[in-house]
């Protein structure tokens, strides 16, 4: 197998496993949303429940409480997993590229030996 070929298949696992990154991060971030959300729900019902919405309340539901904390908790995450879904649209767009670049050498190669040949 020629060096070239090799970059290139090099290359293409590197943007596959940058994607695969990518995937598992926004795949994470839609499970977050979504736990945070049925948490939501849950705080909302306790509240009503309960007569109480003000979370500095004495007799504010215990459960509540602790949901609100975990629901915040889950978006603390979301924000972080939003600054690491930006790095990785970047390192995939850069893998992207470098393959682009391997591609053309191959190319260029395969032609030169082409010429070489004939």
């Amino acid at each position: 197998m020629k060096s070239s070929e090799s970059l290139v298949r090099l290359k293409e696992f590197q943007v596959n496993d940058k994607r695969r990154q990518l995937d598992q991060i926004q795949l994470m971030m839609a499970e977050f949303e979504r736990m945070a959300a049925e948490l939501e729900y849950q705080i909302a019902a306790e509240e009503k429940k309960a007569g109480i919405t003000d979370p500095a309340h004495f007799a504010y539901p215990t459960f509540a409480k602790a949901a609100r904390q975990r629901a915040d908790n889950l978006q603390g995450s979301i924000r972080e997993l939003r600054v690491q879904q930006d790095a990785a649209e970047i390192a995939v767009e850069e893998a992207e590229a470098e393959l682009e670049k391997a591609t053309a050498l191959e190319v260029r190669d395969s032609g030169s030996r082409g010429a070489k040949a004939g």
